[in-house]
C-alpha cells in the first residue's frame, strides 16, 4: 500500500522511544497511513509538553494494540 499524501519523517526521539519500550514491531505492523498520520500528529504540536503527550499517547496505544487515535481498531 502506498500513500497519495507526503510521508512524515521519523524524528530521533520517536525513534528512541519505540526502542526503549520495545514497540518498533507493533509500529511497523501498523497500516502505512497510520505510522504516517503518527508522525505527523505528533510533529504538529507546537509545545513541547503537547508533543510529549502525543508521543505517550501513541506508545500507549500500540502496546495496547488495538486502539488507534482514541478508537477501537481492529488489525
Amino acid at each position: 500500500m502506498t500513500l497519495s499524501r507526503d510521508l512524515n519523517p521519523m524524528p530521533a526521539e520517536v525513534r528512541q522511544a519505540l526502542e526503549a519500550r520495545a514497540l518498533v514491531d507493533a509500529y511497523q505492523a501498523r497500516p502505512p497511513f497510520q505510522r504516517n498520520d503518527y508522525l505527523g500528529w505528533i510533529a504538529r504540536a507546537r509545545k513541547p509538553e503537547t508533543r510529549q503527550k502525543r508521543l505517550a499517547q501513541m506508545l500507549d496505544e500500540l502496546e495496547d494494540g488495538d486502539i488507534y487515535m482514541k478508537m477501537r481498531w481492529n488489525p
